[in-house]
């Protein structure tokens, strides 16, 4: 990757036409398509771009830059239609630089199977994210994170403080210039506030049992059910306690033979893999928002 390497999302009311003036304003301005996904959404009647290309040298002139790409691009954007009855919202879109991968703050409590899958994954270069520090409400996992070179920051919170820690928090998220924090099953309830200031910007991730079996020791719950499916669920967090967008879920069988503790481990093997792959896709700009859901082009 270098900065002649751009990702550009889009979403507008569907209509005829979209596809070929992103493909021909590309090509007017010398940049060559490496990649490109579209959805067009019949229910909602939403379509959704993801284009990747590079920005190559054009005759007498060099490769357009990043400015000059923004301005052709919102060009674009205005010329597209609003919609049959004039109430869908305008075309949405945005343009990275494939080389800027995002600063990622990682929230834990004291469960480390998440976190411990994501440090390893960046460190040996197959996370797309940059991780920037680690948050926890307890002390326990500061070993693991001072153990691959991170900032640990102990935030404990209480009824009392939960303000004046998601004050403390927000300072961190600037100070480290953060663009995506994780739940890596920290277990603590974000304010509604705190979701609205971060929209679209954190990952949680949870077992797939809610709502059926909620609070303390779920697999236990579920083992007393005599489960046959065990799952996790990555999502956006929302004001709405773990009914935010949904971005990956995994899901394995399971049987009688199994125990509450070999369930457990089995629910944490999912929940390390479906968050790893929300925290890529994420980063790769490979989700857009649809509403209540997301579109997801892997």
């Amino acid at each position: 990757m270098n900065d002649r390497e751009f990702v550009l999302t889009l979403s507008c009311p569907d209509g005829r036409g979209i596809v070929a003036a992103v493909a021909n304003l590309l090509a007017e301005h010398g940049c060559n398509i490496t990649e490109s996904q579209q959805y067009g959404d019949h229910y909602t009647g939403r379509f959704f771009l993801r284009t990747q290309f590079i920005a190559e040298a054009r005759p007498g002139a060099g490769p357009i830059g990043e400015d000059g790409l923004r301005a052709a691009f919102a060009g674009l954007a205005a010329a597209l239609p609003a919609g049959g009855d004039g109430t869908d919202p305008a075309t949405e879109w945005r343009l990275w630089r494939r080389d800027r991968r995002p600063r990622t703050l990682v929230m834990v409590s004291k469960f480390g199977h998440c976190l411990n899958d994501l440090l390893y994954r960046w460190r040996s270069g197959l996370l797309d994210a940059d991780i920037a520090a680690v948050v926890s409400n307890h002390p326990d996992l500061e070993f693991l994170a001072r153990s691959y070179g991170l900032d640990f920051h102990h935030l404990p919170v209480a009824p009392e403080s939960k303000r004046d820690q998601e004050r403390r928090l927000l300072e961190l998220v600037d100070s480290h210039d953060v663009d995506l924090v994780v739940l890596a099953r920290y277990m603590q309830v974000l304010s509604e506030d705190l979701c609205a200031k971060m929209s679209g910007r954190i990952i949680n991730i949870h077992h797939s049992f809610l709502p059926s079996f909620k609070g303390a020791r779920p697999y236990h719950q579920a083992h007393a059910r005599g489960v046959k499916l065990v799952g996790a669920t990555a999502h956006y967090v929302t004001a709405d306690l773990d009914e935010g967008p949904i971005i990956e879920q995994e899901v394995t069988r399971v049987d009688h033979t199994h125990s509450p503790e070999q369930l457990t481990a089995i629910g944490r093997d999912l929940e390390s893999v479906a968050l790893a792959r929300a925290v890529n896709w994420h980063a790769q700009r490979r989700v857009l928002l649809n509403g209540s859901k997301t579109v997801v082009f892997r």
